[in-house]
């Protein structure tokens, strides 16, 4: 997740053309949780929920390996509870794929972290 010390990549480039680090996890995080509230309807067969919930593990698991990358210039703080935010949609994504929750608070966690890239972060007290 954004901010890296020192933006050059792979990507160079054709990723700033694209927008910002920032406003790029925002479109993925966008992407994953349309599919995944367009797939939590009724008349859509479990699969394409599963499909999306995949989506979304493999967005969490990236954003996972950039949070522990030497690179990341987060706040410490703000790493752990995107790390602890993480494990827990591993763990519910589990449990939903099992048929034993929803998937509504994975929706809601990707909403907040799409309003947090937005400049537009939560009280302290939703952070804690």
């Amino acid at each position: 997740m954004t901010p890296h010390a020192g933006q050059h990549n792979a990507y160079g480039a054709a990723t700033r053309a694209m927008g910002t680090p920032r406003t790029i996890e925002y479109q993925i995080f966008s992407q994953v949780t349309g599919q995944i509230t367009r797939a939590m309807r009724k008349d859509r067969p479990f699969t394409e929920l599963a499909q999306a919930l995949n989506a979304n593990h493999r967005l969490w698991t990236a954003l996972t390996c950039d949070l522990a990358g030497a690179g990341n210039a987060l706040p410490p703080r703000l790493k752990g509870q995107l790390v602890g935010l993480a494990r827990f949609t591993q763990q519910h994504t589990a449990r939903v794929l099992r048929r034993e929750a929803e998937p509504d608070v994975l929706v809601e966690i990707n909403t907040a972290v799409m309003r947090g890239l937005r400049g537009q972060l939560p009280a302290p007290t939703e952070l804690d």
